[in-house]
């Protein structure tokens, strides 16, 4: 038989009515024949593994039902291309991968993809163990290539017939289901003929609507459909009626007495063979349904909505993750809300969580009690805030308690506030009495001592003036606080510059000794308030009183970059940082000594936290201190509402 004849032969086994899977086994039988190969094979490829389908001769990895990865598979390459991939010789053939020839061991190999609505299905192969003495002809290339074309066509044949058959099974379930339902149902039952005028309505309509059941017949169902509902229920009777089955319509109904009722409608087509002559449905009262569900999404949005964040841990998890979070949280923490899922909300917690708010907490969860408290916990970016939390509980029908449900406030802001109350209370109530006292002793002195005049009058000078300073501070620090804070693009060498000036002009225009050096290598502003200058200008101004000394003091400001950060520091050549003031910087102590010498640093801290930034003071290398001041830095044309953060703990 010549290629012509096998050609012929090939359409009459796929035009035979033998089903598809002898169709194949003749068609793979008859290409080994044309061939002159012994194996002859239909694969399936699907997730990187290549599956035997059906085969013709005798290999034992080449059988129905074998597997192996693609990558170990002849057919690798074949399904790439759309053309008939031929090797004569497979041992030599750079288009046959080591790991196929060790497992197959194929010396000769042809095969082409199958493609289903032009999506690979997998591949029609012949191959033999021996290698082949002659190029495969075009002829029979263009013969494999058909053959994988009259597979595929076969197998979408298949497919569409299932398809046609689990349809028609569908249709007739739905029409006895429909058959089998009684006059008693709670729910209404209607026909409909295709002028969409109700042939038959069950009794259920009179409590559902009000109707006479036999009063609906002959009329068009629009004419019993709120207005807003009447395109959908016309487009629904449409779709059923040109053959396609209808589930879980919703639509608005009017009953006797003008009122809206919510049913939600299943209908399929009455068929006289193939004809759709009506439509035949259910309709269910969903009123209270809908009620409850326009309930449910309000407080869902409110619940979505809000601005404190709102989280649902499930109780029934030993770990107790998170299963719902709102974008409150997200806004509270600075984590993702998607992220936050399945985790447990310890993971917020860090070094300066206290542990006994963290007892709190755990107490009353495990008492299944609602419970409340303010602790410290951590955004996304690494910075704490004061977090107060409210925990409930949620019962299932039996009293168990399945979920907790939170809510976390950010209240950073009330306890900076708390705290700067407390503080300057303090202050201002030890140091007016202790240096009231010392102008008492002065007058005393003066009435009695007439031979240091001078003297006496600068050691008064100096009390007044340490008075006036803590003064201007407590008063700077009060003003900060009343007022929200206002994030704006400040310039960076600007406010050094004015920093230094406003320094140097400290003492009423008195020059200082030591000189003061500046560096601001960053191109970018700094994402805070206007109170930054006063701030920055009290650190120079410190430095320059209190950390200078020997023949050349200096004092050098510097401004730099730090990743989403600028970072400004003041470097004096002192004799180092007080412990006082260190300890105040580091964890905000004010005993009686400290009061004085630290009001300035906590200015500083207030202003710098406020922001988001943090403040430390260390000693520098070489002796004499560095404070360093980290803030948000923000570039030409950035917002300054996607940059800004929010306020940190005074002291961490």
């Amino acid at each position: 038989m010549n290629a012509s004849g096998y050609r012929e032969s090939l359409y009459e086994v796929f035009a035979s009515a033998e089903g598809l899977d002898s169709q194949v086994a003749d068609a793979l039988s008859l290409g080994t024949d044309y061939l002159s190969l012994d194996l002859g094979f239909l694969t399936r490829v699907a997730d990187g593994r290549q599956e035997i389908v059906q085969s013709v001769g005798d290999h034992d990895l080449i059988q129905p039902g074998e597997t192996c990865p693609i990558d170990r598979a002849y057919c690798k390459r074949t399904v790439e291309v759309e053309e008939s991939l031929a090797v004569q010789h497979a041992g030599s053939s750079p288009l046959v991968s080591d790991q196929a020839l060790r497992t197959f061991e194929l010396g000769t190999y042809i095969g082409v993809r199958v493609e289903l609505d032009d999506e690979v299905y997998g591949t029609v192969c012949f191959a033999d163990d021996l290698e082949r003495d002659a190029p495969f002809s075009e002829a029979e290339q263009l013969f494999v290539e058909l053959l994988a074309k009259l597979v595929g066509q076969a197998i979408e044949r298949r497919d569409h017939e299932r398809e046609l058959h689990e349809r028609a099974d569908r249709l007739a379930r739905e029409k006895r289901r429909f058959e089998g339902i009684a006059e008693n149902s709670f729910d209404i039952l209607f026909r409909v003929d295709r002028d969409t005028r109700f042939t038959y309505v069950s009794a259920a309509v009179e409590r559902v609507l009000g109707y006479d059941p036999e009063a609906l017949v002959d009329r068009p169902v629009v004419d019993h459909v709120r207005e807003s509902s009447v395109d959908d229920a016309t487009e629904g009777l449409s779709s059923v009626l040109d053959g396609e089955a209808v589930e879980g319509l919703g639509l608005t109904f009017l009953d006797a007495e003008g009122n809206s009722v919510a049913l939600e409608v299943n209908a399929t087509p009455i068929r006289d063979g193939d004809e759709v002559v009506g439509v035949q449905g259910v309709g269910r009262d969903v009123s209270a349904r809908k009620e409850r569900e326009r309930e449910l999404r309000i407080k869902n949005r409110a619940m979505d909505e809000a601005e404190i964040g709102i989280s649902l841990a499930d109780n029934t998890d030993s770990g107790r993750p998170l299963v719902y979070v709102n974008e409150g949280f997200g806004r509270v923490t600075g984590h993702d809300p998607a992220e936050m899922l399945g985790r447990n909300c310890r993971f917020l917690q860090g070094e300066a969580t206290d542990p006994d708010a963290v007892a709190t907490l755990k107490a009353g969860i495990e008492a299944g009690e609602s419970v409340s408290t303010e602790i410290v916990n951590y955004r996304a970016d690494g910075s704490p805030f004061w977090n107060r939390v409210q925990l409930s509980p949620i019962e299932n029908d039996a009293g168990e308690v399945t979920h907790y449900l939170g809510f976390q406030n950010d209240v950073t802001e009330r306890k900076r506030a708390e705290r700067l109350r407390a503080l300057l209370n303090r202050v201002l109530r030890h140091n007016l009495a202790n240096d009231v006292s010392p102008f008492m002793a002065f007058g005393e002195m003066l009435r009695t001592d007439e031979d240091e005049p001078a003297d006496l009058g600068a050691r008064i000078e100096t009390s007044a003036e340490n008075l006036v300073a803590l003064s201007d501070k407590a008063r700077d620090l009060e003003e900060f606080a009343r007022h929200d804070p206002v994030h704006e693009r400040l310039d960076v060498a600007e406010l050094v510059a004015s920093a230094v000036d406003v320094a140097r002009d400290a003492d009423g225009g008195r020059p200082r000794r030591a000189s003061v050096e500046t560096s601001v290598e960053t191109e970018r502003g700094i994402c805070a308030g206007t109170e930054l200058r006063r701030a920055l200008s009290e650190l120079v101004e410190n430095a320059l009183e209190h950390g200078v000394e020997g023949p050349d003091p200096a004092v050098e400001v510097t401004a730099v970059d730090d990743g989403d950060w600028v970072v400004v520091s003041v470097v004096d050549d002192g004799p180092g940082i007080d412990p006082m003031e260190s300890a105040v910087v580091e964890h905000g102590r004010e005993t009686a000594l400290e009061h004085g010498s630290g009001l300035g640093l906590w200015l500083v801290n207030w202003v710098v936290t406020r922001y988001g930034g943090s403040f430390q003071v260390e000693p520098a290398n070489g002796g004499g201190t560095v404070a360093r001041v980290r803030l948000p830095g923000i570039d030409d044309g950035a917002s300054i509402d996607d940059v800004a953060r929010p306020p940190t703990l005074l002291f961490r």
